[in-house]
């Protein structure tokens, strides 16, 4: 079973444009996260699940100089990119990740993809039940089951995002939400990128970790942050928007 990484990146962001190639130790937010899926001993292969708006011909050249694979598909209807991104890498099993979450934790993702190995079901994920910290979400599913979700709607929304329609049947696709463990338990803690001060954070731990202990875990931030409360404060007014 070809177990891949897409991870859906786009230049076009709302509240945040350029987002994934903002910078910190000399790295894209893009690289650093690419970094970090390489570091999952499951994954078979990466790919960035990109869009054919010309915006994104920057990450497409980041690519292409990096010599990462890359698929280019529709900028709204993100589920299909994620489908004909998992056919292209010839994906068995889907790990989706979104370019918001440069600083996830490696471990936490080997561990939803060894739930999902262990249980017969459709869908193991982090998100719908928020207790992790945000930014460290991570979704798993084989493309025979996204291809069956896409098939049963058509709705804007759920196509937008990607796993909704999944995870709003139950009853029609079997599913386990992981819970964090007690000291990763955090659900109010943004380590997500979706404004300007969840970067500054970002940078801040970033630069704090890596030239040091490169492949920081979920823990390691934590630990850091509560020995500098101060830096919680740098991105506490940001409101977090996302559909269960």
């Amino acid at each position: 079973m070809k177990i891949v990484a897409t991870i859906e990146a786009r230049m076009n962001s709302s509240r945040l444009p350029g987002k994934v190639l903002l910078k910190a130790n000399d790295k894209s937010m893009l690289e650093i996260l690419v970094e970090r899926l390489e570091q999952v001993k499951s994954i078979d292969d990466v790919i960035v699940a990109t869009t054919i708006n010309p915006k994104d011909d920057e990450i497409v050249d980041l690519c292409k100089n990096i010599g990462w694979k890359f698929y280019r598909g529709s900028e709204q209807d993100v589920m299909g990119r994620v489908i004909e991104a998992a056919r292209y890498i010839n994906a068995e099993l889907i790990v989706e990740i979104t370019a918001d979450c440069p600083i996830i934790d490696p471990n936490i993702i080997e561990q939803i993809i060894n739930i999902y190995i262990a249980n017969k079901v459709d869908y193991v994920g982090n998100a719908k039940i928020r207790s992790y910290p945000d930014g460290m979400d991570t979704q798993v599913f084989s493309l025979k089951t996204l291809e069956k979700s896409y098939e049963m709607t058509d709705n804007k929304i759920d196509r937008e995002h990607v796993t909704l329609h999944i995870r709003n049947n139950p009853n029609i696709f079997s599913q386990i939400n992981v819970i964090a463990s007690p000291d990763i338990y955090y659900p109010e803690l943004g380590l997500t990128l979706d404004e300007w001060d969840d970067y500054l954070l970002i940078k801040r731990i970033i630069e704090n970790f890596y030239n040091t202990n490169k492949f920081f875990k979920c823990s390691d931030i934590i630990n850091f942050l509560n020995n500098n409360k101060s830096l919680y404060s740098i991105n506490k007014n940001v409101k977090r928007k996302g559909i269960n």
